[in-house]
């Protein structure tokens, strides 16, 4: 039985990337720096958030990969919840389970509250700010979310922009 006392070690990767391996294209983690953290397993999310950070320096978004599983699968950790289920599932494929490392990934956390329209758009020109900035990302998107290009980034705002004034269209019409 595992005691309460033990350390748990993450294997901490960051500033670097997750890219595709040539020839077999099988994820793997480039460049940036790899630690390891050993922290005591009863340990709260917010006081492992503020060991990352010292850690590398900066606040972090945690991604973990689960024992089983790829890097194209990678488990945000957001609460006590989510780091008590990622030990729960360590544990199980653990042997012994006082030898269990967990792969982390830290990334900086992403602050993205309210999107509006491209300014360059000429479809999205016409709309005004205020019809756009009701579409806000939800709070656990606000804690992590995943990279998105630029380009991608601003066929979402335009798409949002399109959607807000569509449904205000309909709304006229009832």
């Amino acid at each position: 039985m595992v005691t309460s006392n033990q350390n748990i070690k993450f294997l901490c990767s960051y500033g670097g990337k997750i890219l595709p391996r040539y020839p077999d294209g099988k994820l793997r983690y480039h460049g940036g720096e790899t630690r390891v953290l050993a922290v005591d397993r009863s340990i709260s999310f917010a006081e492992l958030l503020v060991k990352l950070g010292e850690l590398c320096g900066k606040s972090v978004c945690l991604r973990c990969q689960l024992p089983t599983e790829d890097l194209d699968a990678l488990v945000s950790i957001t609460s006590d919840e989510d780091l008590a289920n990622l030990i729960e599932e360590y544990d199980r494929v653990a042997s012994p389970p006082a030898s269990l490392k967990i792969r982390a990934f830290l990334s900086p956390p992403k602050s993205i509250k309210k999107i509006s329209p491209p300014p360059s758009s000429a479809s999205s020109s016409q709309l005004s700010v205020a019809s756009a900035s009701r579409f806000t990302m939800p709070a656990a998107v606000d804690r992590c979310h995943h990279q998105i290009s630029p380009q991608v980034n601003e066929k979402i705002k335009v798409w949002l922009a399109v959607f807000g004034r569509l449904g205000q269209q309909l709304a006229l019409h009832k």
